[in-house]
């Protein structure tokens, strides 16, 4: 199995369903702003098995419709036919659905989902899906500056702009969402700060404009809390700390000597989320952030995908979580061309914990224990790996370790299956008093750190492997943990964080997924004031900030800058934005090097696009731009049929008229990808650019063309005389190879547009190819 990285290292094993879900609103004028989310929690059904949630979706022209005096009541009439007549139907409605989609969600049996598949103006009805959350000094590595003319200069700090985070919630206290210096919340803000449990309308600022909470469909769907979890609040406050650690990143104030000593994974229901997207686009948010996803879904089954689009045509940029499920191929989420999706990176800080053996020798580890602080924590100690039988003491868990073998010794805890702050909770129990955490073969070298409860290290599998060696061949091994505080600039940085999902699209060869990556590994944000750094019940500690991994913390980096570039631009549509962000994006490290992962330059399925460069991305030259109804082309070209694409998005087509009037049709996606099946040698794909720079620019076309492939572009030299002109240009991509074989093959290359007289504007598309 593959660990999950979007805590801090408390991630114990997920019961069937999440703790809670929220969604805030954030004004971000001088620095970014607003986040929407909705709060679910752990309570134990109201209903037998026979009921679970279903999300029923309508015709949005339904025929029937016109026979009620609101939609609310139209939406009713379909439980009034269906449920029998001694029951109230308002008992079974959870929600109605108005904006992200037509319909509503509702407990129904099985026997009543095939009653009510059968009326009029019912499009279709799917289950409701738990969705699980994708769990400082990035702004300066991304070479943001208060002083310099760049991104954050020239947005004026994202002014104006409303970001709508989906996540589990806000703690209001935290200095980063404080509001000295910020504008009047905006005229055209339509929503509210919803009051809860310990969350008051006066929670709310300048800064955090407002917060709603959505628990229906946890509600009836979710199991009682585990002794080990932290209570819930029943409003928009933060218990789990994820929520307020994405809003931070996306949006929060800039707080000066930010220190950490350094939550379990939440989940979402979809029927709650839809409810989230409904409401934002109503309240007029710009960016919806959402940092949760799962495996991938074809388009008409994926709830985020269709909720989306309606967001995405009322020109709300969507910017979604690419998944923790990597390296697995093909295992990236949040698919849908209209959504971009983000992948996760390093940085280039390190928190050096080298663990000196008893033979001298050293071996490289990291962690956030502020070891320097406390002497003892340095102390050579006897070490100790406690494995055999099947209590699971090599990954100890907790009650695993008999105390007689480790108290007062540095025990080793092999990575995976429980929590890693857990680990540590588990050797202080048994009167351990260190600890090195050892990453095994599926992790590898990835060294996502902690705040852990006792002196600990967390150390890559090459040096566990010389770590157990040495244990092994000594009859009394010892060793202690140096811990080095904070290091920066030492390292090659960005890489591929290991467990960011990875391409290639499993529902479409012509769209490249992820689009981009950005800062995922060991960020430090906001964090409440309810919970120890660990996130765990037992850490008594308190700090305003912690660190966490995962996709769920690159997504916000990217709705921050999408908000950036949407308060420079406030015209552009949600394509133009995400076309700046990925032609801008980088394919090289901060040291003019190919981006690795692992131990290999990283491949387009790794990196999309390449990483996020907010200072170019706001100044891209040209855009690839791109219509709600060129989407809708698009789906046809896949194949979806009538009513797959109306469940999508609410427009009843015809494929075969459309594709008629559209011949030889590609979507005007910033990155290029091919997909040559049996018998097929080239293919042609025309692409179109508008200038959004200087007028009178030219632009002449320098390709890098995939191995085995030949590429032609013409026009190989664009001109454009005026701002806003756009222009096309066809590419023909030609296979050369030979041979045939029943193996899937890949090939990648790159296409870019080079301004001639500016050399800030470079246009670059990754190039990616596929052999079935």
């Amino acid at each position: 199995m593959f660990e999950l990285s979007s805590s801090p290292s408390n991630t114990p094993p997920l019961p069937s369903s999440p703790s809670n879900y929220l969604c805030l609103y954030f004004s971000m004028e001088p620095k970014l702003h607003l986040f929407f989310s909705a709060l679910c929690f752990y309570l134990v059904s109201a209903y037998g098995n026979t009921l679970r949630t279903y999300i029923v979706q309508l015709h949005p022209h339904g025929v029937t419709s016109s026979l009620f005096p609101t939609k609310f009541l139209w939406h009713l009439s379909f439980l009034d036919q269906t449920l029998s007549s001694e029951e109230y139907s308002s008992s079974r409605l959870l929600y109605s659905y108005g904006s992200a989609m037509e319909g509503f969600a509702a407990l129904l049996t099985e026997t009543e989902i095939e009653l009510l598949r059968g009326l009029p103006d019912v499009v279709a009805v799917r289950p409701d899906q738990l969705l699980q959350l994708q769990t400082t000094y990035s702004y300066k590595f991304l070479g943001l500056s208060s002083t310099t003319d760049g991104a954050w200069i020239k947005s004026e700090f994202g002014r104006g702009t409303i970001i709508g985070v989906l996540d589990t919630g806000v703690w209001p206290e935290s200095p980063s969402f404080a509001d000295q210096g910020m504008p009047p919340v905006p005229k055209r803000w339509k929503g509210m700060c919803q009051e809860g449990q310990n969350f008051k309308a006066t929670s709310c600022n300048r800064k955090l404009i407002g917060a709603r909470f959505f628990i229906k469909g946890h509600h009836v769907s979710s199991v009682p809390p585990s002794e080990n979890m932290v209570d819930e609040y029943i409003s928009p406050r933060d218990s789990s700390g994820h929520g307020t650690h994405t809003s931070s990143t996306t949006g929060g104030v800039s707080v000066p000597m930010a220190s950490v000593l350094v939550c379990w994974f939440n989940g979402c229901y979809s029927s709650d989320i839809l409810a989230a997207i409904d409401v934002a686009i109503v309240d007029g948010v710009d960016v919806l952030s959402l940092s949760l996803g799962g495996f991938p879904l074809p388009l008409f089954d994926d709830s985020i995908a269709i909720g989306s689009f309606r967001a995405v045509e009322q020109g709300i940029s969507v910017i979604c979580a690419a998944g923790n499920n990597g390296p697995i191929q093909s295992s990236v989420a949040n698919i849908a061309p209209w959504i971009a999706t983000i992948g996760a990176s390093t940085l280039d800080r390190k928190f050096p914990a080298i663990v000196r053996m008893g033979n001298g020798e050293y071996v490289y580890g990291e962690s956030l224990f502020p070891g320097k602080i406390l002497p003892i924590a340095e102390k050579e100690l006897e070490l100790v790996y406690v494995t055999g039988g099947n209590s699971g003491s090599e990954f100890c868990f907790r009650g695993s370790l008999p105390k007689e073998k480790v108290r007062g010794k540095m025990v080793v805890c092999d990575r995976g299956v429980n929590g890693r702050a857990e680990k540590g909770v588990a050797v202080k129990e048994a009167g351990g008093a260190a600890m090195i955490l050892a990453n095994t073969e599926i992790n590898l070298e990835e060294d996502s750190v902690d705040a852990h409860v006792l002196p600990a290290t967390e150390i890559g599998y090459a040096e566990a492997v010389r770590l157990k060696t040495y244990m092994n061949t000594t009859s009394h091994p010892r060793a202690r943990i140096i811990f080095g505080g904070t290091v920066i600039g030492r390292s090659r940085a960005p890489e591929v964080a290991q467990f960011s999902a990875r391409g290639p699209n499993l529902y479409d060869s012509t769209i490249l997924k992820p689009d981009v990556i950005a800062p995922g590994v060991n960020i430090i944000a906001a964090w409440p004031q309810n919970l120890g750094p660990t996130g765990l019940p037992e850490d008594t500690r308190r700090v305003n900030f912690t660190v966490m991994s995962g996709t769920s913390m690159a997504c916000p980096h990217v709705s921050g800058i999408a908000a950036l570039i949407h308060s420079a631009h406030p015209g552009w549509t949600p394509a133009a934005i995400k076309s700046a962000i990925m032609t801008s994006a980088d394919a090289s490290d901060h040291r003019g090097k190919p981006i690795m992962d692992g131990s290999k330059p990283a491949a387009v399925f790794a990196i999309g696009a390449g990483h996020v460069n907010p200072n170019r991305a706001i100044d891209p030259g040209l855009i690839y731009d791109i219509k709600p109804d060129e989407y809708v082309i698009h789906l046809c070209t896949l194949g979806y049929t009538r009513s797959e694409i109306f469940t999508i998005t609410h427009r009843n087509v015809s494929c075969s008229e459309m594709l008629k009037m559209n011949r030889g049709f590609s979507l005007n996606y910033p990155s290029i990808s091919v997909a040559f099946k049996h018998g097929v040698k080239s293919k042609m794909i025309t692409r179109r650019l508008t200038n959004v720079g200087n007028p009178n620019s030219v632009y002449s076309v320098q390709v890098k063309p995939p191995e085995g492939v030949k590429v032609r572009v013409k026009p190989r030299r664009l001109i454009f005389k005026h701002i806003n002109q756009s222009l096309s240009y066809r590419i023909w991509v030609i296979s050369r190879k030979k041979t045939q074989t029943k193996k899937i093959s890949y090939a990648e290359g790159q296409l870019t547009w080079m301004n001639a007289r500016n050399s800030f504007h470079r246009v670059r598309s990754p190039i990616s190819v596929t052999w079935k």
